[in-house]
């Protein structure tokens, strides 16, 4: 065989495998975020969900067990995920009368809403831990602490979608229906069965929230650990002050319309959506079960947070 077809040979087998390398070059190029993610779904969050979360998700039988009051938790601590309490079904009367001091144009006209099934809360505003591990083992954006810490700390400038990547994350996670509060919700938790205007009272008394002139010795400085305060007849605690809790509704200007079986209320513009409860930079007559904010869906600040719910099968 001569030299000249010895080196075209050699020439062509080159070729070839210069194309076969730029194929599958082609092929895996466009993929390159799709193999990551896929690589990371091995590695780290498939331990963590066949570890950490799966054995402890309620079974059908288990959470048709649940009774109001009753406490529970799908994940293996509370670093991870938040505790859960059983809310029982009732009704109640949603916004304020016009004789409540302080009171908004929006927190009204005052109507009865029928919440017809129990439904979960978390017991405190999701913590940084929490919403941490959906940083590690989901796909939550670290938001910053503003210097105010972590771990226990509320988490804090998170966005109304921040909050549905969160809700989604535990959803998927659990394969249970995470979510965040209807508006009627919220107010119904937060008042435990009282129609007054904060669930222990009229006034804001001392020591019983976080925000300015609370008299609690942290007043308008910074949130503060999650249950520092005590919490209501429904286990719940720092429904008022500290930070603001992004709820599901979009914002109207009255109740003129609005649910009365409980649900979030979707129709018309839904740019700006309702924060409930105040928070440590605000005074007490915005810490009212009546009161409401509208922001946009996008905005964050270091009094927004967030608490979720769970619908129960």
């Amino acid at each position: 065989m001569s030299r000249d077809v010895v080196q075209r040979r050699r020439w062509l087998r080159a070729l070839f495998a210069a194309l076969a390398i730029g194929v599958v070059g082609l092929i895996i190029w466009p993929n390159e975020t799709w193999l990551r993610e896929q690589w990371r779904w091995l590695v780290t969050i498939r331990p963590y969900l066949t570890s950490q979360v799966q054995p402890h998700v309620l079974s059908a039988a288990h959470e048709g067990m649940l009774k109001p009051g009753e406490t529970f938790r799908e994940c293996a601590d509370d670093q991870r995920c938040p505790e859960m309490v059983v809310v029982p079904a009732g009704e109640f009367f949603m916004g304020s009368p016009p004789s409540e001091q302080g009171r908004r144009d929006d927190e009204g006209p005052e109507h009865n809403v029928t919440l017809a099934q129990p439904f979960a809360v978390s017991r405190f505003e999701i913590t940084f831990a929490q919403w941490d591990a959906c940083v590690t083992y989901g796909d939550c954006d670290p938001p910053i602490d503003d210097g105010y810490g972590r771990d226990r700390q509320p988490a804090i400038n998170v966005s109304w979608d921040d909050a549905q990547r969160y809700v989604a994350w535990l959803s998927r996670m659990t394969g249970k229906r995470y979510r965040l509060l209807s508006e009627a919700e919220w107010e119904y938790a937060a008042r435990a069965g009282a129609q007054t205007v904060y669930f222990w009272g009229d006034e804001i008394g001392k020591d019983n929230a976080n925000c300015i002139g609370c008299a609690s010795g942290q007043d308008a400085r910074r949130p503060v650990a999650v249950g520092s305060f005590a919490a209501n007849a429904f286990g719940l605690f720092d429904m008022y002050g500290n930070v603001w809790e992004w709820v599901e509704d979009c914002y109207h200007f009255s109740y003129q319309g609005a649910p009365t079986d409980g649900a979030p209320w979707m129709a018309d513009d839904c740019s700006r959506r309702v924060v409930r409860g105040g928070s440590w930079g605000y005074y007490p007559a915005d810490l009212r079960a009546a009161v409401r904010l509208r922001l946009t869906t996008g905005y964050r600040a270091a009094g927004v947070g967030l608490r979720v719910g769970r619908t129960l099968e």
